[in-house]
């Protein structure tokens, strides 16, 4: 593990912050306004589906697109607008979200309802990827790429060690056309009392075969682009226009299992998977990514990959959901695959 430096704050209002970099962080803590936390979130089960629903109805009051000079991900100046970051400088930034899905400290669900209720338990933090408000992973520089990379491992590790978390799940919003609340290059880490209904069906995909292993040989068509060891790639059964995969060559249940070349590696491909969207069009290309590891019990099967998804269909048209997506969960593709990966492979 390269060597970067940690430092623990408790947040005025009793969350956790963690600062890391490559060098040591010696500034003081600027002062914090104290501000109202109590979140409430619950679990409705959804009885048709047979999957839980989280109800965290604080959310409807959280920051939503702020002008620059008080955007809360940036490090605090003296005198200046109090962010989510006290301090002058850090590298990547992680901290318990101020507007929670899942809590570790959940109060009891409501009583009454006509379904099953459970309590939201769990962890959502924001992961702050630098202290520049513009950026995104391709911009930054291989070793700053490294570090966040390892945080994510961290992350992992630390999260799974809660108690009644089940599965961990690292993800970014990027551009509005997801839906992203604040433009600083960030993502944001989930830790779940249950597993999700996809990473269900994942995890017995995985237990009946290796599903990547096997599908690796035949993908050369729909290949992006590779670093030792790992692979982007639009799957062939892709549902959205240009979906990326990326995923190690061999099974692993996460980044906590690879080398130190395997996270260079992984790290240098996610950047360039960014770079080839944004070089598509010639402007920052809106996705949703998602961490896809084993939820706890299904390491010894599972295959770590992490799943891109964009709502662009052309360089002016977006894909939206609509019936059949929504009502069916049948996606109607617009664009080969084939044709898709094309486009990405010859886009840098």
């Amino acid at each position: 593990m390269p060597a970067f430096y940690k430092r623990h704050h408790r947040k005025a209002d009793g969350r956790e912050l963690i600062l890391y970099s490559l060098s040591p962080l010696t500034a003081e803590a600027l002062p914090e306004p104290l501000e109202a936390f109590g979140p409430a979130p619950h679990l409705r089960y959804h009885p048709l589906r047979r999957e839980w629903a989280v109800y965290a109805a604080h959310r409807q009051e959280r920051t939503f697109l702020p002008p620059k000079e008080h955007c809360p991900l940036c490090p605090s100046r003296e005198g200046s607008f109090p962010t989510e970051i006290p301090f002058p400088e850090f590298q990547v930034a992680v901290f318990e979200n101020r507007f929670p899905s899942l809590v570790p400290g959940p109060p009891p669900p409501p009583e009454g309802l006509p379904v099953a209720v459970g309590e939201a338990l769990g962890r959502c933090e924001v992961v702050v990827y630098t202290m520049a408000h513009t950026g995104s992973l391709a911009a930054l520089s291989q070793e700053e790429r490294l570090l966040l990379a390892w945080v994510w491992r961290e992350r992992y590790q630390a999260l799974y060690a809660m108690e009644g978390v089940r599965f961990v799940m690292p993800f970014e919003n990027r551009g509005e056309a997801v839906g992203v609340t604040l433009h600083h290059p960030h993502g944001q880490i989930y830790a779940y009392p249950f597993v999700p209904p996809v990473l269900e069906r994942e995890s017995q995909a995985f237990r009946e075969g290796a599903v990547l292993l096997d599908l690796f040989p035949h993908l050369d068509p729909y290949a992006v682009d590779q670093e030792e060891g790992f692979l982007a790639f639009v799957p062939p059964f892709a549902r959205y226009p240009f979906e990326v995969w990326v995923a190690p060559r061999e099974r692993h249940p996460g980044p906590w299992t690879f080398s130190e070349g395997d996270m260079a590696a992984f790290a240098r491909l996610l950047g360039r998977v960014v770079a080839r969207y944004d070089a598509l069009y010639g402007e920052p290309f809106p996705y949703v990514m998602v961490f896809h590891a084993a939820p706890l019990g299904e390491e010894g099967t599972f295959h770590f990959h992490v799943e891109f998804y964009p709502p662009r269909r052309t360089r002016d048209k977006l894909k939206f959901l609509a019936g059949t997506e929504l009502g069916a969960g049948t996606f109607v593709v617009d664009a080969l695959p084939e044709e898709t990966a094309r486009l990405l492979r010859e886009a840098l």
